[in-house]
C-alpha cells in the first residue's frame, strides 16, 4: 500500500522576493539549475549505515516540487510553474506527489512560501491557505494551511 498525497498549491507571492531566493524557488520547481547552498531548506539529512555499522548523517539536497510529467498514483500530470504578474509579484502553481516521509522538508518550503504570499491567501485567525491535499485513494481534498509557522498535513 503506498502512502502518497495529492499536493496542489495555488499561490500568489509578493513582488519582494530577492533574485536569490526566486532562483532557489525555481530550482525547487524544477524550473531552474540547484543553488550552490540551499537557504530556504537548508537541510535534507538522510542517515544510513556505514560498512562499519556505524549511523551517518549526510545532507542530500533535492528539488521538493519539481516532478513534471505523469503521475504515478493520483492520476493526471504532475507540474509546476512560477510566472510574473504583470501588475507585479509572482503567481505559482504546483501539483505533485508526496510522501509523508517528505513532509518535513516541504513544510519548510511551505512555511516559507506562506511568509510570502499575499494577503488574499490570509484567513485572519486561520492561518494561510496554500491549497489542498489529498490521499491518493481519497477523492475529496482537503484544505492545506500554514498556521503559526507550520504546516497542518493531515494525520
Amino acid at each position: 500500500m503506498a502512502d502518497i498525497h495529492e499536493l496542489t498549491l495555488a499561490l500568489d507571492l509578493r513582488d519582494d522576493l530577492p533574485d536569490a531566493e526566486v532562483a532557489e524557488l525555481r530550482w525547487h520547481l524544477g524550473l531552474g539549475a540547484r543553488p550552490e547552498t540551499p537557504a530556504i531548506v537548508p537541510g535534507f539529512p538522510v542517515v544510513y549505515e556505514d560498512e562499519g555499522g556505524e549511523l551517518v548523517t549526510e545532507d542530500q539536497p533535492y528539488a521538493l516540487l519539481a516532478h513534471h510529467g505523469a503521475a504515478h498514483k493520483v492520476g493526471g500530470a504532475l507540474t509546476s510553474a512560477l510566472v510574473r504578474r504583470p501588475a507585479g509579484g509572482w503567481a505559482l502553481t504546483s501539483r505533485q506527489e508526496v510522501h509523508p516521509d517528505q513532509f518535513d522538508e516541504v513544510g519548510t518550503l511551505l512555511t516559507w512560501l506562506a511568509a510570502r504570499a499575499t494577503d488574499r491567501h490570509a484567513r485572519p485567525g486561520d492561518g494561510v491557505h496554500l491549497g489542498w491535499i489529498r490521499f491518493y485513494e481519497s477523492d475529496r481534498p482537503e484544505p492545506l494551511v500554514a498556521r503559526d509557522g507550520k504546516v497542518e498535513w493531515p494525520s
